[in-house]
């Protein structure tokens, strides 16, 4: 990401942003309006910058969201929002069905895959009747059976209970992708090799977590816009 800024409505959102996002575990921190949401959005071609140049492992995600469906996948923060399909069977072998494959082998890599992470019985289950922390889970699975090499998420800690909440954060650490997660909840970034701190749509801080999460929640308390 090379001196990216976007605008939205004619105002500035992300101003002469530059990062080179090499680390396997990235957190990406700020108050609401930051720009942190929009930042990753320009990842997966969601968003197009107005100027400067974004690539994501060579590949240029202007191309728009289906020509990266295999580099970049992207949890939201609320399940709902990204859930479609009435069964999880279904719901994972949507993206499948994007890459190429044909009704019937999506559906046989889908079940496949269910059945190598321990869900095989959730295959022909309503995903209305799952919990919130199942449904993400189904969202999360939706994603990886794409392999892509990287991982976005966007708040997906945010409705869920705090053992939920910790089991699938030490699932996710689990995972051979590359992460980068967008969270107010400072403790589950702890864990990560890199935050970076965005305000008013610029990089304030950059660096090691235990730094970077210690300046924040001193300039929270001295109540320095946050």
């Amino acid at each position: 990401m090379d001196r990216v800024r976007l605008e939205r409505d004619g105002r500035p959102v992300l101003t002469d942003v530059s990062l080179s996002l090499n680390e396997p575990r990235i957190g990406l921190i700020g108050n609401n309006g930051s720009g942190k949401s929009s930042l990753v959005r320009l990842l997966n071609g969601l968003l197009r910058p107005s100027a400067g140049e974004v690539r994501v492992h060579g590949y240029n995600p202007a191309d728009g969201p289906e020509a990266m469906a295999a580099q970049v996948g992207f949890i939201f923060q609320n399940p709902d929002h990204q859930i479609i399909f009435p069964t999880v069977l279904e719901e994972v072998a949507f993206g499948l069905r994007n890459l190429g494959r044909s009704r019937k082998q999506a559906q046989i890599e889908a079940q496949a895959f269910l059945d190598q992470h321990g869900r095989a019985d959730w295959a022909e289950r309503p995903v209305h009747s799952l919990s919130e922390g199942q449904k993400q889970l189904v969202c999360i699975l939706s994603v990886l059976v794409m392999e892509p090499a990287l991982i976005v998420l966007d708040e997906p800690f945010s409705a869920l209970d705090y053992p939920t909440r910790l089991h699938l954060l030490d699932w996710l650490h689990s995972l051979p992708q590359q992460l980068l997660m967008i969270s107010h909840e400072l403790d589950s970034l702890e864990r990560f090799d890199r935050l970076i701190w965005l305000e008013d749509g610029r990089v304030r801080d950059d660096g090691e977590p235990a730094r970077i999460l210690d300046a924040y929640k001193r300039a929270s308390l001295a109540g320095v816009s946050l």
